[in-house]
């Protein structure tokens, strides 16, 4: 077992880690976007459905919140999706003004679809991965994102 690296190694890896993660992203965002089989769905749309899939209905400031996108890039995508039939806007009893953003039937068919094709995709990635070594990515990267939240914070005062 390795010890812990000295703050300045681990930050150096760590910038490794971010600029290998950009490329990914976008590729298989691409490839995604691009699939005529499943429906060529936005990465915007694409992340509000997911979302929708995992937590199940919000409002666009939820939404943008959970997402770290603004509510103005996140109510387009709303629009978007809704005259697409995948989503609708329902009554919020909490809040009259901001109404609840709603998955429809075909929007669920859409994400699953979208998941379906992503897995495929991904379950082409060789290299022999284990599953302690993907245990060890998931942790470092939610590392990572824990301390920008915090840096974030610091930094808005």
């Amino acid at each position: 077992m390795s010890s812990p690296l000295p703050p300045d190694a681990l930050a150096a890896r760590l910038a490794e880690v971010y600029v290998a993660l950009g490329p990914v992203y976008r590729r298989v965002s691409r490839i995604v976007e691009h699939d005529e089989s499943v429906s060529g769905l936005s990465v915007g749309v694409r992340n509000v459905l997911d979302q929708l899939r995992r937590d199940g209905e919000r409002t666009v400031p939820q939404l943008s919140r959970h997402q770290d996108l603004s509510r103005q890039f996140v109510q387009r995508m709303v629009h978007e999706a809704r005259a697409a039939g995948l989503v609708q806007l329902v009554d919020n009893p909490a809040h009259r003004r901001s109404s609840l953003v709603r998955m429809t039937a075909a929007g669920q068919d859409a994400i699953t679809a979208v998941i379906a094709r992503e897995h495929e995709l991904m379950g082409r990635v060789g290299g022999g991965l284990t599953a302690d070594e993907l245990a060890a990515t998931l942790r470092v990267l939610h590392h990572m994102d824990e301390a920008l939240i915090e840096i974030e914070a610091a930094a808005r005062g």
